[in-house]
C-alpha cells in the first residue's frame, strides 16, 4: 500500500509517461502521415504504420499503467487489461503492413468494434483523471501533469470518436482517406487543429463540424478552470 507522498509520485511519473508518448504521437501524426494520404501501400507508408502501431501498443499499456492509481477494482483492472491485450493483438495479426496473419472479411465491423472499445477506455480513464485533478489537496506536480495529459487525452479522444464516424462513414472528413492507420492519423490531426485553433483545411460532414465546435468550447472551458483551480491551490512544502 503506497502512502500518500508516495501515491503523488506515482501518479506524476505515470502522467508524465503517458504526456510525452502522446506527444509524440500527436507530433507523429502531424509530421510524418503525409505518404499515408498518397500511397498507403508504399514502403514508407508501411514504415509508418509500423511504428505509429508500435506507439498505439505503448499508449494502451500505458492508460492501463495510468488507471492503476485510480482505482483498486481488480476486477475493472483485469477487465481493461484483456480488452486492451485484445485489442494489440487482433490489431498486430490483422493491421500488421508487411504480412497479413489473419484476414477477415468484414474490416470495417472489426475497426469499428476496436475503437468503440478504446474509445470507452480513454472516457473512463480521462473522467477518474479529471475528479484526481479537482479533488481538494495541494498543487502538486500529478495535478499539473495531470491537467496536461487530459487536454491530449481529449484531443486524441476526439480524434478516435471522428475516425469512429470514418468507418461508419467513410469520406465524413471530406477526403477519401483508407481506414485504419490512415484515417485515424488524420483524425488526430483534425482534432488538434480544433483544440489549437488551427484551419485544417478539411471540409467535414456536419456531424464532425458539429463535433468540432463542441470539442474546441471544451478546451477553452477547460483552460480556464484548470487555470483558477490551479492557481488558487495552497503549494504543498517539500521536505
Amino acid at each position: 500500500m503506497l502512502t500518500g507522498r508516495e501515491l503523488q509520485r506515482e501518479k506524476a511519473k505515470d502522467y508524465r509517461n503517458l504526456v510525452l508518448l502522446l506527444v509524440v504521437i500527436i507530433v507523429a501524426c502531424l509530421l510524418i502521415s503525409e505518404p499515408l494520404l498518397t500511397n498507403p501501400e508504399s514502403g514508407i507508408s508501411k514504415l509508418i504504420i509500423s511504428v505509429l502501431s508500435l506507439f498505439g501498443a505503448a499508449y494502451a499499456f500505458l492508460l492501463w499503467d495510468l488507471l492503476r492509481n485510480f482505482t483498486s477494482s481488480k476486477g475493472l483492472l483485469i477487465s481493461f487489461m484483456v480488452v486492451l491485450l485484445g485489442i494489440v493483438g487482433t490489431g498486430i495479426l490483422i493491421e500488421f503492413p508487411y504480412y497479413k496473419f489473419i484476414v477477415i472479411e468484414n474490416r470495417r465491423a472489426y475497426l469499428f468494434t476496436i475503437h468503440v472499445l478504446l474509445f470507452i477506455i480513454e472516457l473512463t480513464v480521462i473522467s477518474f483523471a479529471v475528479r484526481d485533478i479537482f479533488s481538494s489537496g495541494y498543487l502538486t506536480s500529478d495535478k499539473l501533469w495531470g491537467a496536461a495529459c487530459v487536454f491530449l487525452l481529449v484531443g486524441i479522444c476526439f480524434g478516435s470518436l471522428y475516425d469512429l464516424i470514418c468507418i461508419a462513414q467513410p469520406g465524413s472528413l471530406g477526403i477519401p482517406l483508407g481506414l485504419g492507420v490512415p484515417n485515424y492519423a488524420e483524425s488526430v490531426t483534425f482534432s488538434f487543429c480544433v483544440l489549437g485553433g488551427v484551419d485544417s483545411g478539411l471540409n467535414p460532414t456536419r456531424l464532425i463540424r458539429n463535433l468540432s465546435v463542441i470539442e474546441g468550447v471544451w478546451g477553452s472551458i477547460y483552460a480556464m478552470l484548470i487555470i483558477g483551480k490551479l492557481l488558487g491551490l495552497p503549494r504543498q512544502e517539500e521536505n
